[in-house]
């Protein structure tokens, strides 16, 4: 199937492509039904660079930027893995890369370009608050040299395959600062020294297989030197992360939305009733083609989110519409190649409904379209705050 996309990343996109080739659909489709974390593909993206790309070259990764990071999360997904398993390492990169210290760049960056070290989890949600981020519970209250933590968190992502997390915590209470945003401060903790040491972790069962937890803090005492940039202005710095992960999902909605439409219309060539192949059919033929229009539309705000955000400039609202976008686009996708396929795309052996379970997350997850769609009209149309 041809794409209208730019030939300028054709390199790169050829070698990640011979690199997933290696895991055939049936290697992700027996991790997709053991629920089990694909270790040696995770591997192999480490030891070949790929998810240190946004690492600078002096602390041992590619100096590359978001747009090359955006394109090897969709090819992952267009090959028909998950890159959920792995895209954390991704957007957490940016608040430490941004905001991080010379002393933590130099501490953390080498071992996670390594992969001695892997940053794969960001603790920001709450039970209670969920996306109303800054009335977060988790307190962070300094003593002597230490932080002590106390707190929940819920949906924190593949923290059973990560050494390091990015915790959002509030550092003074809601009380005492003129603006909700402020006393908010961003901390990276060592997983293997906090599990069992003040923070209990207990695995939350899906229906995707997504690693994902709920975190309780009780007393966790992290070092002064763990802070990220200045206490309380934490709010600010974990908007780099999440435009940077708004702008992923995006990416791999894409990726899906390709391998989708691919299948489909194979599929719908392929497929011969009454002497003719279903592809000939305008009904099969127009949502398969909007679908296309609608993944191609979407991979333009995409890499304009990608832009801005390399070249420090406002994103939040291209990232949030890139991820609508695509995860709309993605989800109709799914749709279609299902119905295309009738009765086998019920059939695990053809992955469509592996598939089509990942990409329905990006409805909801990280944030939910209506959310989105909220900030746009406050934001960007100056309409009034409907919360």
């Amino acid at each position: 199937m041809k794409t209208t996309a730019s030939e300028e990343h054709n390199d790169l996109r050829e070698a990640l492509q011979a690199l997933c080739s290696e895991f055939p659909a049936e290697y992700h489709r027996k991790h997709g039904a053991d629920q089990s974390y694909p270790e040696e593909f995770i591997d192999a993206l480490t030891k070949a660079g790929w998810l240190s790309a946004m690492i600078p070259e002096e602390y041992g990764g590619s100096g590359l930027g978001l747009t090359e990071a955006s394109i090897v999360m969709e090819e992952i997904n267009r090959s028909g893995g998950n890159a959920g398993h792995c895209h954390g390492q991704m957007y957490n990169m940016s608040t430490l890369l941004r905001h991080g210290s010379d002393a933590q760049k130099s501490l953390y960056l080498p071992k996670i370009a390594s992969g001695e070290l892997r940053l794969q989890s960001m603790a920001v949600t709450e039970p209670t608050t969920g996306t109303d981020t800054t009335k977060l519970k988790t307190t962070a209250v300094r003593k002597g040299d230490r932080y002590v933590i106390n707190g929940q968190k819920v949906w924190i992502s593949r923290i059973q395959h990560s050494d390091l997390m990015i915790l959002l915590a509030r550092t003074t209470p809601l009380s005492e600062v003129k603006r909700k945003s402020e006393g908010l401060s961003v901390f990276i903790v060592d997983l293997k020294e906090a599990i069992g040491n003040g923070m209990d972790v207990q695995p939350i069962a899906n229906m995707v297989g997504h690693e994902t937890n709920e975190l309780f803090f009780d007393n966790l005492e992290i070092p002064v030197e763990n802070l990220i940039g200045e206490e309380g202005r934490g709010f600010r710095y974990i908007l780099d992360g999440l435009n940077a992960e708004r702008t992923l999902i995006a990416a791999e909605c894409i990726g899906d939305g390709y391998w989708f439409l691919e299948r489909a219309v194979n599929y719908a060539n392929e497929r011969v009733v009454f002497d003719r192949p279903i592809g000939q059919n305008q009904g099969v033929q127009f949502p398969l083609a909007r679908a296309y229009v609608n993944i191609e539309a979407a991979d333009l705000m995409r890499f304009e989110a990608c832009r801005r955000f390399d070249a420090h400039e406002d994103c939040g609202a291209q990232a949030n519409m890139a991820k609508l976008l695509a995860a709309d686009a993605s989800w109709a996708a799914a749709n279609e190649c299902l119905q295309t396929h009738g009765g086998f795309g019920f059939a695990q052996d053809y992955d469509i409904e592996r598939k089509f379970r990942e990409t329905r997350l990006y409805q909801v997850a990280p944030i939910s379209t209506n959310l989105i769609l909220s900030y746009v009209a406050e934001h960007i149309l100056e309409l009034p705050r409907s919360f």
